[in-house]
């Protein structure tokens, strides 16, 4: 071990003292290129065309996804900003100390008052009810700064003197959070699938390949090639083929954005200046990321190198 260690410094102190031929480092550089423009080559074009156009299918279906995820959390949270509390106040409340009462309470964003005779007008106006004294109580509107917070400020406001009750559309806060988890659950099992599917298809690409120039490697290893740069077009072969398939699946990820982008506007929801940029980026990421790592998995099990 000692005598190993010893001989690797030794290389590494000879190597840092060799002058850098930047011409040599770009040959080699060209010929890697080269070899892996070449092992697609060998692939065959049904071959390419099957693998990329199985990968865009994959990163597709990951990329749709992902962007409708983000569409939807946009519009919880939109919703979540447009759900109030309300908090009906006693007949002889005091309203200004009450409404600072509650401004002092944490997560609270903002509180209105709606008093009980514009609260009346208003239900007059809209049903024909019968002349009798006013039975409704002034009202708080209460803007939390999450909705995943409003149970904590309902229970704090309960608290303060001059409450008569509280409430707000529970029902459906719970149901847009729980779609909002199931979207990111989804994306999530979505995303994994697509990963392990990446890695297996070019897993037994790189395989074909390495098993259709075994003894052009076997040559390279004789003649004293250097192990990277027998594995280097291979992995590369795999990123191109991830990078390929990533440009494709941006054609109908942008339609599934125009679609979405419809959504946003007939609800007057706005949209996430970056989410398309983020998908597109996510998209690639993951081909290239993914390809790249499949292919070293094969070099690792096929090539003895």
């Amino acid at each position: 071990m000692t005598n190993g260690s010893t001989r690797n410094r030794l290389k590494q102190k000879v190597k840092s003292h060799i002058p850098k031929d930047w011409l040599t480092e770009i040959r080699i550089t060209a010929r890697i290129i080269a070899e892996t423009f070449k092992g697609i080559n060998q692939s065959g074009l049904l071959i390419n065309i099957a693998i990329i156009g199985t990968m865009a299918a994959i990163l597709t279906i990951f990329g749709s996804i992902f962007r409708t995820t983000l569409s939807l959390s946009s519009i919880v949270e939109e919703m979540g900003g447009a759900l109030e509390l309300s908090v009906y106040l006693e007949p002889q409340a005091d309203v200004s100390a009450t409404i600072k009462n509650v401004k002092k309470l944490k997560c609270v964003k903002n509180v209105s008052f709606v008093s009980k005779e514009k609260s009346w007008n208003d239900m007059k106006r809209e049903i024909n009810m019968p002349d009798v004294e006013n039975p409704l109580p002034d009202v708080l509107r209460v803007k939390v700064d999450h909705m995943k917070n409003i149970d904590l400020v309902m229970t704090e406001v309960k608290k303060l003197p001059d409450i008569q009750d509280t409430g707000y559309a529970k029902e459906l806060a719970q149901k847009a959070e729980m779609l909002n988890k199931i979207s990111h659950t989804v994306t999530l099992v979505v995303m994994i699938v697509a990963s392990l599917l990446t890695i297996t298809i070019i897993n037994n690409t790189i395989q074909l390949v390495i098993q259709s120039r075994k003894e052009e490697i076997e040559i390279m290893r004789l003649m004293g090639v250097s192990n990277w740069y027998i594995k280097c077009p291979l992995v590369l072969q795999g990123a191109i083929y991830g990078f390929a398939g990533a440009l494709i699946a941006v054609i109908p990820i942008n339609i599934v954005q125009g679609y979405l982008q419809k959504m946003h506007e007939f609800f007057a929801i706005p949209v996430f200046g970056f989410a398309q940029g983020l998908v597109v980026v996510s998209v690639i990421l993951m081909g290239v990321v993914f390809a790249a790592g499949g292919s070293l998995m094969s070099i690792k099990k096929h090539l003895q190198v």
